[in-house]
């Protein structure tokens, strides 16, 4: 790993003295994979549910979205992507840590992490870095693909994954959003084909694990509502969760550089 436990915490407390008073806003940073991530308008209508937590959120907490497409909890340490939010990350702002679908790559050494061993280890470099700046760490298990058997049952993709930081934020005592229970359930309610509109449907790609803004909206919508009921969020700061959120509020922006596109 690039960055260990001691090297976080030392930064932390050199860069990040302890502040007193509140603050008056506070940010919450993502660290995800391509589910989550900002999308340009060469990528329209997929959409990362980064996009659209906004909409659920007072205006005094800013999101820092930066989830990466075909990232794992791995190599996202690996290029830097953990330093960076570091480095700028403050006492009182929230760190959201999703990943999962590409620690399951086995051909992929840059990227896979085993369940129950190297998935733990590095979420904990997350965690701890978090806390040593004064931030708070939150898990978030995996959104769920789109995948049904024959007889139209909503079948799990991830396998001991979620189960593995189930386990850790008890472990660990950190916040849990179990993404992945909820959007299962919520793909078992929708049924086969009133998912695809939640899915990166179009007419020349069948995408069963990226979302349109229906589907990015919705996600958002259950990130939303469990920051609130785990108490990672006061009451006040979610709005909307009862609301309609018009697809038209997602923009997707040109992309500055190639960059943005990696």
């Amino acid at each position: 790993m690039s960055l260990n436990r001691r090297q976080i915490a030392l930064a932390g407390l050199a860069a990040f003295p302890l502040r007193s008073g509140r603050q008056k806003g506070r940010t919450l940073y993502i660290a995800g994979d391509s589910t989550a991530a900002q999308k340009y308008s060469t990528e329209a209508p997929e959409t990362g549910w980064g996009m659209a937590l906004p909409f659920f959120l007072r205006r005094e907490v800013k999101v820092a979205n930066h989830a990466v497409n075909g990232r794992s909890s791995k190599s996202f340490v690996d290029e830097g992507r953990l330093e960076a939010i570091l480095s700028t990350i403050r006492p009182g702002d929230l760190l959201l840590v999703q990943f999962a679908h590409n620690d399951e790559k086995t051909a992929d050494p840059t990227r896979y992490t085993e369940p129950w061993t190297t998935y733990q280890d590095y979420l904990r470099l997350y965690i701890e870095g978090a806390r040593a700046h004064g931030a708070r760490p939150v898990l978030a298990t995996p959104v769920e693909r789109r995948r049904f058997d024959a007889d139209g049952n909503a079948l799990p993709s991830h396998g001991d994954y979620p189960a593995a930081m189930r386990a850790l934020a008890q472990q660990e005592r950190v916040a849990l959003l179990d993404i992945e229970a909820l959007s299962l359930a919520l793909w078992q309610r929708l049924g086969v084909e009133e998912t695809k509109v939640y899915f990166n449907w179009t007419d020349t790609e069948q995408d069963n694990t990226h979302f349109n803004p229906p589907g990015a909206i919705a996600v958002a919508r259950l990130v939303a509502r469990e920051l609130a009921r785990t108490r990672v969020l006061a009451p006040r700061d979610v709005v909307r969760l009862r609301d309609e959120i018009p697809t038209s509020w997602i923009t997707w922006p040109e992309a500055t550089d190639a960059s943005d596109l990696l």
